[in-house]
């Protein structure tokens, strides 16, 4: 039996249609069709439920792609095993990060990572929502989360420290983490984020409800409404360090702890579950973490009570 139709057959139970499938493939779909129904007649079982628009696997099709993908899997590692012997990484790696985090940190790293590594390709796929790393063919994907979202392999890429910046001429300057609650401040349209900001300092936890005319769906946007002195923004550590070091934006609350949703927030690497880790990704993991240890951060060991 072929390998690449059962392939073929990977792609479309991931996709959800023979259609997606092709499109992924970059092949017509009347041959992807053609694939599964000459797959399907070897094994003497229908394998997808077809609809007109969508398909479905049936329980004989569930079974075989259980075992049918680790197999894969193995065979994709053993090729990249055997190619990355050469320890010079090669081909197309697909990295994956919200659009704040790669515009502000990894884009500026790739210029001299390409060229350090002149035959890898890089695709930078940006999205705020959550990627489906073995869908999109995703090799490392950065999360920010408190916690390491299940069935990837993870790795710790540094610790997230949000805080509350504003442009230095702002006219209303609040004093205490209470004062924000008489403040308009800049509202960050993400769930957790619009209503609540949580301080913590001297052993003290305090909660305080925030409320502003400005409310914005992106955190780069977010940085922009802040340096133009639109409020008070809640922003973290990479995406606004080189704005509080160069003075564009100020701390309001440097000996405190501040967070919409939880403390200890941090950035993760995240992998597809596999047990080989090719070459392409162990040199862009190990470069993106020299970039981000070499960012410095103002005040980042400053904490400790206002």
């Amino acid at each position: 039996m072929q390998i690449e139709a059962l392939r073929t057959f990977a792609e479309c139970a991931s996709r959800g249609s023979f259609a997606a499938a092709a499109r992924a493939m970059e092949v017509d779909p009347s041959a992807v069709s053609r694939t599964i129904a000459t797959l399907e007649a070897r094994l003497g079982v229908r394998l997808f439920e077809r609809s007109t628009r969508t398909i479905a696997l049936t329980e004989a099709g569930a079974l075989y792609r259980a075992r049918v993908a680790p197999l894969l899997d193995d065979l994709d590692d053993a090729a990249q095993a055997a190619r990355d012997l050469s320890e010079r990484p090669a081909g197309r790696l697909r990295v994956a990060a919200s659009s704040a985090f790669g515009e502000r940190v990894i884009v500026p790293m790739l210029g001299v990572f390409l060229a350090d590594h002149p035959g890898l390709d890089v695709d930078l796929v940006l999205s705020d929502a959550p990627v489906d790393l073995l869908a999109e063919r995703i090799d490392i994907a950065v999360r920010l989360t408190q916690e390491a979202p299940p069935d990837t392999i993870v790795s710790k890429l540094c610790a997230t420290r949000y805080r509350v910046l504003a442009a230095p001429h702002l006219r209303l300057r609040p004093t205490r983490p209470e004062d924000l609650a008489d403040i308009p401040v800049i509202r960050f349209a993400l769930p957790g984020f619009r209503d609540l900001w949580r301080f913590r300092g001297d052993g003290f936890l305090r909660e305080v409800p925030i409320a502003g005319r400005v409310e914005v769906t992106g955190a780069a946007a977010v940085l922009a409404a802040a340096r133009a002195g639109l409020g008070p923004a809640l922003l973290a550590d990479w995406l606004a360090g080189d704005d509080l070091a160069a003075g564009r934006l100020v701390d309001l609350f440097p000996r405190h702890e501040v967070t919409a949703t939880g403390f200890d927030t941090a950035a993760w690497l995240l992998t597809p579950s596999r047990r080989y880790q090719p070459l392409k990704t162990r040199v862009f993991v190990k470069a993106l973490r020299a970039h981000v240890e070499n960012r410095v951060i103002p005040g980042e060991n400053s904490v400790s009570g206002n």
